[in-house]
């Protein structure tokens, strides 16, 4: 094994869950940035449902909570005036433990992953820069740029890609990055501010075709806009916030006291052919990027980490043989796909002009959208969508059988249980386990302690069969919290040939 069994280009939030799982896990990782420090300017802001699921695991979800601002209603503005309020919170009361929006800027978010793998020993080497790699049979050989300016050559078993839409192992590894640019630029702003938008609240604009977004940060009237910088005067000059904060105090009525940072960018769509070459992978802006609608780009990247560092630990440890690894490309890959072009056509409907798109905004959505969110149906729906819940892997080479509503490759159902416990606590072991609801065979019991593999017996409440639960069947948890293999008759014979079949020894 190499010195450095994992080099991690790329110290953004896809990067640094990388290197907390793995090192949660007992893998060594190298992690590496060309910056001097992590960024001041971000742009995401949300942090999904799932994504504290999964930092759950490694004990990081309160951490993430407390920095954040839990949102409670968003509120549809138009003309000035406060056109519509839809609740957002309660959504997802009986899907999982986060129902809630969560606020949490990607500069604090940054901050304290750095702050958790440091606590752990590991280190972001800072204006340290990939220059290329050469992949061998049973390793690879990276050149690096150290601060000092030399080149360093560094060995490694993999190298995980997290370096971004302009991805030096993307171009490397010369994996096609097909899509497009939205027209038009977009901005970002870290202001102080009072007036009419209430805090705790998400507020945004939608009198015309411009993307105006106001989010509440922690602190007294602290907040984030995000909108375009459209129809502006042309020059060579570059932008400031008096260009745009028009809007902010017209539309929105907030009045800007203090601007404490201001930056520009572009939008792209984009989805690289492939997620994986050997022993290169990439992982979130350099496999996808995509409209900031939804506030998904972040999170998913989050789930692109998770779902490899725990393969790539199964490999590792030698638990399990190089095949897992081929499941990450279609699992992400396939998220990712169906992500852009749902994204693609909710931000082209957000920022059309003409007519009938400002009847719909201005007309439509403020009297329809309230009297939607009363239906308890579209509440879940649009939940389990934007928090990623509803995130499967069905069609996984690792996914197999059907046992109730929930079939192989779906994300283990949450339910309570007595004393404010959940079944969700086992999963901080980052293992394969084995959950029964209900009753637990002898011979599966056997089989369990033959593997060996936990096993969970949870005693059966009608809760769980609205969850999706079959009564006494087995449910195969892989070590991200999803189903490997569900199976109603909880066949002992049948959990030893998916490991078998799967070449794990768990």
């Amino acid at each position: 094994m190499a010195d450095t069994p994992i080099l991690i280009a790329g110290a953004g939030p896809t990067g640094l869950v990388l290197a907390l799982w793995l090192t949660r896990l007992g893998v060594k990782v190298r992690i590496i940035d060309k910056v001097s420090e992590p960024g001041t300017t971000s742009r995401a802001l949300a942090v999904q449902a799932r994504t504290l699921e999964l930092y759950h695991q490694v004990g990081l979800d309160d951490a993430a909570i407390a920095g954040g601002v839990k949102v409670q209603n968003l509120n549809l503005w138009v003309k000035g005036r406060r056109a519509a309020t839809v609740p957002l919170s309660g959504a997802g009361e009986n899907l999982t433990p986060y129902s809630f929006a969560l606020v949490f800027p990607q500069d604090a978010h940054e901050r304290l992953l750095i702050e958790r793998l440091a606590a752990l020993g590991v280190r972001v080497e800072r204006n340290t820069e990939l220059l290329r790699f050469t992949q061998h049979e049973h390793s690879l050989t990276a050149t690096l740029r150290r601060p000092d300016g030399a080149e360093e050559t560094c060995e490694a078993e993999y190298i995980a890609g997290c370096d971004g839409a302009s991805s030096v192992v993307r171009a490397q590894l010369g994996v096609g990055f097909p899509g497009g640019t939205y027209t038009g630029l977009f901005y970002v702003a870290d202001v102080v501010g009072t007036g009419a938008p209430t805090n705790k609240d998400l507020h945004a604009d939608i009198e015309d075709a411009d993307f105006l977004l106001l989010f509440p940060l922690e602190g007294d009237h602290h907040w984030r806009l995000v909108g375009t910088a459209r129809d502006l005067p042309a020059g060579e000059r570059a932008l400031t916030f008096d260009d745009v904060r028009g809007k902010a105090m017209e539309h929105l009525r907030l009045d800007v006291q203090k601007v404490n940072w201001f930056s520009t960018y572009r939008v792209h769509h984009r989805v690289a052919l492939r997620f994986r070459d050997r022993r290169a992978f990439l992982l979130g802006d350099a496999a996808h990027i995509h409209s900031p609608v939804g506030g998904q780009g972040m999170n998913t990247g989050i789930g692109d980490a998770v779902n490899l560092a725990w393969k790539l630990a199964e490999v590792l440890k030698r638990r399990s043989s190089e095949t897992i690894l081929d499941s990450y490309e279609p699992e992400r890959i396939a998220f990712a796909r169906r992500l852009v072009a749902t994204t693609d056509r909710g931000f082209v409907l957000i920022t059309s002009r003409g007519g009938l798109a400002t009847l719909i905004r201005t007309r439509i959505v403020p009297l329809v959208l309230p009297q939607l969110f009363r239906l308890r149906a579209f509440r879940e729906l649009l939940f389990r969508t934007v928090s990623q819940t509803q995130v499967n892997y069905r069609d996984s080479a690792l996914s197999e059988g059907t046992a109730g509503k929930v079939r192989g490759g779906d994300r283990l159902p949450w339910v309570r249980l007595d004393s404010g416990r959940d079944n969700f606590e086992p999963l901080v072991a980052v293992a394969w386990q084995v959950h029964v609801y209900g009753e637990a065979q002898s011979a599966l019991r056997d089989a369990c302690a033959e593997q060996p593999i936990p096993l969970h017996v949870f005693t059966w409440k009608t809760e769980m069969q609205r969850a999706g639960f079959q009564r006494n069947a087995l449910y195969l948890v892989r070590p991200d919290g999803y189903v490997g293999l569900a199976d109603a008759a909880a066949d002992a014979e049948g959990l030893r040939r998916y490991f078998t079949a799967h070449q794990i020894t768990s």
